[in-house]
C-alpha cells in the first residue's frame, strides 16, 4: 500500500461539492423507484449542495424529484446563510418560508402532482439522520405517500470518493498525524487522562480541525475498553495506553487515527507480544487492500493472524469503518459483508486486542481503495511509542 501526503496533486483543482451531485441522486432515487428525495441538515445534504446548514426545530429540506427541478426549502431567516453557501450557486432555487408558514405543506403543494401520478401515492426517500418529529410531519403532509430511508441511495454516492474528497481526506489525515506527533508534549506519567485529553483536543483544533469529535485516553486496564474515552485515572509510568482521536476539518471530512503509547518506562513481555501480533495483523491488512477484495476478506486478513497467535476472543469489532463527512458510513470492513472494494472508497482499518482487567491495543490507519491498490493516509509510525516520564 502506498504512503503519500499527495504533496503537489493536481487533484485538488476539482471542486469538493460538484454542481451535478443532486442530478445524480435525483436518477439513482428514480431508479431505486422513489419519487423524490427529503434531505435535511446533516451530512447528506452537504454532500449533494456543500450547505452546512444548522440543524433547527424550523424546516430545512432538499426536495429532489426524480422528475422535475429540485428546490431547498430553508426558514426565511436562513436563506441568506443557505445563498452564502455552495449551494447558492448551484442554480438551484432557494424557497423560503416565513415564521407563519407551513413548509410542510409548503413541499405537498409542490410535490402532490408526481406523487398522484403514482399508484398508492407514491415513495419518498428521506435521509438518514432527519429528526423523528420531521419524519411525523412528513408523514402528516404527504397523507398515502410511501417512507423510506434514503441511505441505500445515497450511501451508494457517498462511498465511492471523488479524487478532491480523497484530497480532503489526506489533509485530514496529515492534521490528525501531526497531534499524534506531538504527543509527547501531554502525555506523561502521573498525568490523567482528562488532562492529556484536554491538551489534545485543543491540539486537534490548533491543527485544522474546526471540532474535535473524539480523544480516547484509555491507560493501564481502560486500553481494554475500545471506547473507554477518558476518566480521571492517572497514568502510571510504563503502563501502555492507547490514543485515538479524530476532528472534523473545514472541509466536513473528517480524520480517525489510534496510536500506542508508554510512557516513563517499559512494557511487560506479554504486552510486547500482544502489539508485535497486532502489528503484523495491521500491516498485512493494509497490504491488502485492492479492488475486489471484500470488506469480509479483508476482515479476515488480520482476524485470521490473530486468532492463530492466540488472542482471536480478544479481537471484539469490525475491523473498520468507512469516513467522508461522517465519521462512521459505508463501507463497513466487517465478516459478513460481501461488498467488494472499489477505487474511492476510504476507511479505515484498526484491528485491536483487548484483554480484559490488563491492557489492551489498537492500531489505526484511514486507507483508500485505488485502481493500482489502496494508499494509507495516516502515517506516523505504527510501532508502539516509547515516551519519556
Amino acid at each position: 500500500m502506498a504512503d503519500t501526503t499527495g504533496t503537489g496533486s493536481t487533484e485538488a483543482a476539482e471542486p469538493l461539492y460538484p454542481a451535478d451531485r443532486v442530478a445524480r441522486a435525483q436518477r439513482a432515487a428514480g431508479a431505486a423507484g422513489l419519487d423524490a428525495l427529503l434531505v435535511s441538515p446533516g451530512p447528506d445534504l452537504r454532500y449533494l449542495t456543500g450547505y452546512a446548514a444548522l440543524p433547527l426545530e424550523r424546516l430545512t429540506c432538499l426536495v429532489a424529484p426524480a422528475e422535475g427541478d429540485p428546490f431547498l426549502v430553508v426558514p426565511l431567516l436562513e436563506k441568506p446563510a443557505a445563498e452564502a453557501s455552495p449551494a447558492g450557486a448551484l442554480g438551484i432555487e432557494i424557497v423560503g418560508w416565513a415564521e407563519t408558514e407551513d413548509p410542510y405543506a409548503l413541499i405537498h403543494q409542490r410535490l402532490r402532482q408526481a406523487l398522484a401520478a403514482r399508484a398508492g401515492g407514491g415513495r419518498v426517500g428521506l435521509d438518514n439522520h432527519m429528526w423523528a418529529e420531521k419524519v411525523l410531519a412528513f408523514r402528516d403532509a404527504l397523507p398515502g405517500t410511501g417512507q423510506e430511508l434514503a441511505g441505500g441511495v445515497l450511501g451508494e454516492l457517498r462511498m465511492r470518493k471523488s479524487p478532491a474528497e480523497v484530497e480532503a481526506l489526506r489533509r485530514a489525515g496529515a492534521a490528525i498525524d501531526s497531534v499524534h506527533a506531538s504527543m509527547g508534549e501531554w502525555l506523561r506519567a502521573g498525568r490523567t487522562e482528562a488532562e492529556v485529553a484536554r491538551d489534545i483536543a485543543d491540539a486537534i483544533v490548533a491543527a485544522g480541525h474546526v471540532t474535535a469529535d473524539f480523544v480516547i485516553v484509555g491507560s493501564g486496564p481502560n486500553g481494554a475498553s475500545p471506547h473507554h474515552e477518558v476518566s480521571d485515572r492517572v497514568i502510571a509510568a510504563g503502563e501502555p495506553v492507547v490514543v485515538d482521536i479524530g476532528g472534523t476539518t473545514e472541509d466536513g471530512y473528517c480524520s480517525d487515527s489510534t496510536r500506542n503509547y508508554v510512557v516513563g518506562g517499559e512494557p511487560d513481555a506479554g504486552y510486547r507480544k500482544l502489539y508485535e501480533v497486532l502489528l503484523a495483523a495491521q500491516r498485512a491488512q493494509c497490504e491488502a487492500v485492492r479492488p475486489g477484495i471484500t470488506a469480509e476478506e479483508l476482515d479476515a486478513v488480520g482476524r485470521d493472524r490473530i486468532a492463530e497467535a492466540g488472542y482471536g476472543e480478544y479481537f471484539i469489532h469490525r475491523t473498520g469503518h468507512g469516513i467522508g463527512l461522517e465519521t462512521h458510513e459505508e463501507p463497513y470492513i466487517v465478516a459478513g459483508s460481501a461488498r467488494a472494494l472499489e477505487p474511492g472508497m476510504a476507511f479505515s482499518i484498526e484491528p485491536g486486542i483487548y484483554l480484559p482487567g490488563e491492557y489492551g491495543a489498537r492500531i489505526e490507519d484511514i486507507a483508500v481503495c485505488t485502481a493500482e491498490g489502496g494508499e494509507r493516509l495516516n502515517l506516523t509510525p505504527r510501532e508502539l511509542v516509547v515516551l519519556p516520564g
